[in-house]
């Protein structure tokens, strides 16, 4: 039996796999350098209410555990892996240190394609729109 067919259905093949292959390669072609938003602490603190990888990772659980600790259990202090308390609140204790909601919580949010849920809740500060 002869293939008759062979060059075509090759030629197919390979354009179908370059297809199927094109969107990961333009990806990696087209992704940009991410650079982390600075963080400036405020005058006397040395920390966040957790580590740095534990909040990049986690702070989304972590606000929704102060949610649910402040607003169901009526509970406002959170201790930390250190043993050290913080104030349950967003605006007092999360926007002291990241002050700038377009130059933090914007720039890592959109950056990585997500729309967070609070500000449909809590009064977005003057200054940080």
């Amino acid at each position: 039996m002869r293939m008759h067919y062979g060059f075509p259905i090759m030629a197919g093949l390979v354009i179908f796999i370059g297809l199927l292959c094109a969107p990961f390669a333009l990806g990696t072609a087209v992704t940009k350098e991410y650079k982390q938003p600075e963080v400036k602490l405020p005058a006397g603190e040395k920390e966040c209410v957790e580590s740095t990888q534990f909040m990049r990772e986690n702070h989304m659980q972590l606000l929704n555990e102060w949610r649910d600790y402040a607003l169901r259990d009526g509970k406002r202090t959170y201790v930390n892996h250190q043993g050290k308390e913080f104030t349950i609140s967003l605006q007092r204790t999360c926007m002291k240190c990241h002050n700038s909601k377009a130059d933090f919580c914007d720039k890592c949010h959109n950056d990585a394609g997500v729309t967070p849920y609070c500000w449909d809740c809590h009064i977005q500060p003057e200054g940080l729109k």
